[in-house]
């Protein structure tokens, strides 16, 4: 709250210290704050002043109370004194970027954009306060779906940043917009962008914590571009590089000189949020890759690092970032045969979404999603149905959107009596023919799910044709759950034609990656082949073990299946609308057919 104003009085500087005491008291004394600044109205005092002190009142009463119309109307006051005044830009656009945000708070958001449209026109002599409000108008649009409007804001704020001598931030305007490019699908504006901010990088010499964060920036959407694009072994060297930088950053120490230039006085991350991002894509890596204990490491890693930087820092990036991490560590924990612990972690994102209406907003197709695939893992295929439909009404994500109706053509599989939907279905998700999605990974899924289908349906070469698209597939980018479960399929089609040596060469890999993953539920299938196809060789050590092995996988299935479905969270598969429960009614043990495990 410190006061730049010229000659004060001692009464002004007497109240404003009071101020600012009571304020940063533990725990602060707000009323008292307040108090004290508005004392200074009742010595009528100069304009600056009087602008200034409208200021404070309106950033303690907006960060700290509810009462957002006071704070409104403090912060519209210093807005509209402190444009009368020359000179006075501090006042007049922290008076602007505050009150929009309160604006935004409101969702008041037609009142906030004008607002910081006037502050950025009037605000290019001041190249930082310009910048600044570029940035906050981009994020504003973003937050609005509007990420047209948003790429334009950034890609003047980078021209700007270019002309004033900044080319740091002129970096995070591209790396800015290159992210919403991305976000957009619009790959062709994406290539040359990214290869110009990579120059850029590696040019710029500047505080070198600066540098590595831009680095990190990069590095982060290239690996994201990857994962997107299902290319798990093609991402290895960014992933590596960006490990690396992460390294590096966490042994520099923060340097308190401030840049010379005052456009460049931003910065993307906290290091501390960068770890937990690094951490993050490392996950999304792992369990794309199927290296699923790998993943559980670096979540238990990166959600205590995240429990730490919660107890000091409410920034709503970090409850994102512990929702991505927990939905990826959901799907490792159904694939391992966790589906308890799994379903107590679809609980705790219901809770953190409860918090946070817009995270709702964000996650909720994802979340249905994940119900669905638990749904899946329990045998309840009506409640599978539902959850999945839900997702795909409440879902404009184009990934998602296809990996939804992959996991959703799995359960109309499986039912078997839902013909026309699966038709329909499958035509949407053609591999052979316009894929809605440029993944790699989910067109090798798509090739999977034909395949599942020709053997249900008897037709056993058009499948192995399907079957060895998938493998081609996956082996070409390490995904090694596709990889495992097409070599089991391939290995049960050759043992129901016969061919038992065929299918022992299928099934003998097909299990040990499904133990590398591990993979729960090809190992029950593998071990079952194993016992039948060592029986009808003539194997009998070899068939005695294996049917120890499946007997010790359904056990351990059954009583985890048993254990989730007598949780009162099991409740959830029925929720199909509106946020998600308050409070989950306990149910009298398990309802679902256990048949499936068996």
């Amino acid at each position: 709250m410190a006061s730049n104003v010229e000659a004060p009085d001692r009464w002004y500087l007497a109240l404003l210290g009071f101020a600012e005491h009571f304020r940063t008291s533990s725990p602060p004394k707000i009323r008292l704050c307040v108090h004290c600044l508005q004392a200074v109205f009742q010595f009528k005092p100069p304009q600056r002043i009087e602008a200034r002190t409208h200021l404070q009142l309106g950033s303690v009463l907006y960060h700290h109370t509810k009462n957002s119309d006071l704070a409104r109307s403090h912060l519209e006051k210093a807005w509209y004194i402190s444009q009368q005044l020359p000179q006075f830009e501090d006042v007049k656009f922290e008076a602007a970027s505050i009150l929009s945000e309160l604006f935004c708070q409101q969702n008041l958001v037609d009142s906030a954009k004008p607002l910081l449209r006037k502050a950025i026109q009037i605000s290019q002599q001041t190249p930082y306060w310009h910048c600044r409000l570029l940035f906050q108008l981009a994020q504003l649009h973003t937050l609005e779906k509007d990420l047209v409007s948003a790429c334009d804001l950034l890609g003047v704020g980078a021209e700007y940043a270019r002309v004033v001598g900044s080319e740091y931030t002129r970096a995070l305007f591209l790396l800015s917009k290159g992210m919403l490019l991305l976000m957009e699908r619009k790959l062709g504006e994406v290539h040359p962008l990214l290869t110009l901010c990579g120059t850029i990088v590696e040019n710029w010499q500047g505080n070198p914590i600066q540098k590595e964060s831009l680095r990190v920036f990069f590095l982060v959407l290239q690996v994201t571009h990857y994962l997107d694009a299902g290319q798990v072994k093609s991402v290895k060297p960014c992933l590596k590089q960006l490990q690396q930088c992460i390294q590096t950053i966490s042994t520099l120490q923060d340097d308190e000189i401030l840049p010379t230039n005052p456009a460049d006085l931003f910065h993307w991350l906290p290091k501390e949020h960068m770890c937990v991002l690094v951490y993050l894509v490392t996950v999304m890596h792992s369990m794309q890759a199927g290296y699923l204990e790998k993943a559980q490491k670096y979540t238990d890693k990166a959600l205590m690092q995240l429990e730490k930087l919660k107890m000091l820092d409410c920034s709503p990036i970090l409850s994102t970032f512990q929702v991505i991490l927990l939905e990826h560590i959901i799907m490792c924990r159904l694939v391992t045969g966790h589906k308890a612990t799994a379903l107590q972690e679809i609980s705790q994102v219901c809770q953190l979404c409860q918090q946070s209406p817009r995270l709702f907003t964000n996650h909720a197709a994802q979340l249905h999603t994940l119900l669905g695939l638990y749904c899946i893992s329990v045998n309840c295929m009506d409640n599978a149905e539902a959850q999945f439909t839900t997702a795909l009404r409440l879902t404009t994500h184009q990934e998602l959107w296809t990996y939804i109706v992959t996991n959703l053509a799995s359960v109309y599989i499986r039912e078997g009596n839902r013909h026309q939907e699966l038709y329909n279905l499958l035509e949407r998700i053609n591999p052979d023919h316009n894929f809605p999605v440029s993944s790699h990974c989910l067109r090798a899924a798509a090739f999977y799910i034909r395949g599942l289908l020709s053997f249900f349906q008897g037709r056993y070469n058009e499948a192995k044709r399907f079957l060895r698209e998938t493998l081609k597939m996956s082996n070409a980018e390490d995904l090694n759950r596709l990889t495992a479960c097409s070599l089991v399929l391939l290995g049960h089609i050759f043992y129901v034609l016969g061919n038992h040596r065929e299918s022992n060469n299928m099934v003998v890999p097909a299990m040990q990656l499904a133990s590398k993953i591990p993979d729960m539920s090809v190992q029950l299938w593998s071990s079952a082949l194993l016992k039948d196809l060592n029986k009808a060789l003539g194997n009998g050590r070899d068939a005695h073990e294996a049917t120890q092995m499946h007997q010790n996988f359904s056990q351990q299935l059954l009583q985890d299946h048993i254990a989730a479905c007598s949780l009162p969270e099991h409740n959830l598969i029925t929720w199909t609308d509106g946020p998600p429960p308050v409070q989950i009614q306990a149910q009298n043990g398990p309802t679902t057919s256990l048949a499936s495990l068996l």
